[in-house]
């Protein structure tokens, strides 16, 4: 028997590489000599670096740089066999650096993650792909573009704080300073969602409350953005307002757009086109994937959406997603492709006990899994 492992993070709990880890374990305990394809994957957030280095080598570089409100921090990108650099935002901007008291998207920067490119640039790569999932910020990229040599001004010609409550007085951009070794250089986002900038479907108005926006800081930072782009659209001729991921990762998909020239794709597909999924796909006879939590978000771009559409296109292989928990539209993955979703929790936990216990639960789930699919091959012939 042949099976594919090929999770996202739980986030919170376990990375893609643990959770391949534990599930590994209850297969083999559960079947002997079966052949086990391991492929951590991710969408673009936390474990994007990794997914790569597992899947495709190459070698790691951890420096020091900003972290959301200024501190000092370790985060690492990979240099890839081909020379490509895969950063990873989450590292260096993202969620989990900071705990709940610390939420602050006024003033929360994407600095760090520039600072990552330009070491990067430094070390002489000049092909990229940045992974933008799990932000804790929402200044539309503007701090990263500071990293690398942008102003962002005021009306009396002074630069902008960091965050993105200060684009509310931005004024003018300039860009002379702007590192010239971008113009040499390609950029790929890797996107786990499709927002665009400002209103309703927008950056803050989706995503800025679980970085602590209130319903009235919601409003502020997007009329902030909104702010943003219209001096973008006026002094560099680039209407981003409207593009697809531009309000990713708290608009720092515009800022890469904008300032890096960025082309986007969901993040999932170059992390399976990375490790040859379809390759991994022949001869299996069950593909098992997972998030920490299934909902209707899943079905944008999301690792269990991107895994089954694209074991659904290769041929009639189960594909069975593994649920730290389960929300409100999950169901919609079972028509892109998914068999069936298993929560990894019976419900009798709260969720910081399963967040806890997240091993032995997935662990525990998949060995019910296994011998149940088993027996059911076995019944059906």
């Amino acid at each position: 028997m042949k099976i594919v492992i090929a999770p996202d993070s739980f986030k919170g709990s376990l990375s893609s590489v643990e959770v391949v880890t534990f599930a590994e374990a209850a297969i083999r305990a559960a079947v002997e000599g079966a052949e086990i394809v391991r492929l951590p994957i991710a969408d673009g957030g936390e474990g994007t670096v990794d997914a790569f280095r597992l899947s495709v080598g190459g070698e790691v570089d951890t420096k020091t740089v900003t972290d959301p409100l200024g501190r000092k921090v370790q985060a690492s990108y990979c240099v890839l066999p081909d020379g490509t650099a895969v950063v990873e935002m989450a590292q260096a901007s993202g969620l989990i650096l900071l705990n709940e008291e610390e939420l602050d998207p006024l003033r929360a920067t994407t600095y760090g993650t520039g600072e990552l490119i330009r070491h990067a640039l430094d070390r002489g790569c000049r092909r990229f792909i940045i992974g933008i999932g799990g932000s804790a910020t929402n200044d539309g990229g503007a701090g990263m573009a500071q990293a690398l040599g942008v102003r962002f001004l005021d009306r009396e010609g002074k630069e902008l704080p960091p965050g993105g409550g200060a684009l509310a007085r931005l004024d003018r951009i300039d860009c002379d300073g702007l590192d010239r070794r971008l113009s040499e250089s390609r950029f790929l986002v890797a996107s786990d969602v499709s927002n665009v900038l400002c209103g309703p479907e927008g950056a803050t108005a989706v995503y800025g409350p679980q970085k602590g926006a209130t319903p009235q800081l919601v409003g502020k930072l997007d009329s902030a953005l909104a702010n943003y782009a219209r001096v973008i659209r006026e002094q560099l001729g680039i209407d981003v307002a409207d593009r697809p991921a531009a309000g990713a990762a708290g608009g720092l998909g515009a800022g890469l757009m904008v300032f890096c020239r960025a082309q986007v794709r969901p993040g999932v597909d170059i992390v399976l086109d990375a490790a040859r999924f379809e390759e991994a796909l022949e001869g299996a006879d069950l593909v098992i994937t997972g998030e920490g939590r299934v909902d209707g978000q899943s079905v944008r771009g999301k690792v269990p959406f991107g895994v089954a559409t694209r074991v659904k296109r290769f041929g009639p292989i189960p594909v069975v997603v593994l649920a730290g928990c389960v929300g409100e539209g999950a169901e919609q993955l079972y028509g892109c492709g998914v068999d069936a979703i298993v929560p990894i929790s019976d419900g009798s936990l709260t969720v910081k006990e399963s967040m806890a216990r997240a091993g032995e639960l997935v662990q525990k789930t998949t060995g019910a899994l296994i011998r149940s699919f088993i027996k059911d091959r076995t019944l059906t012939g």
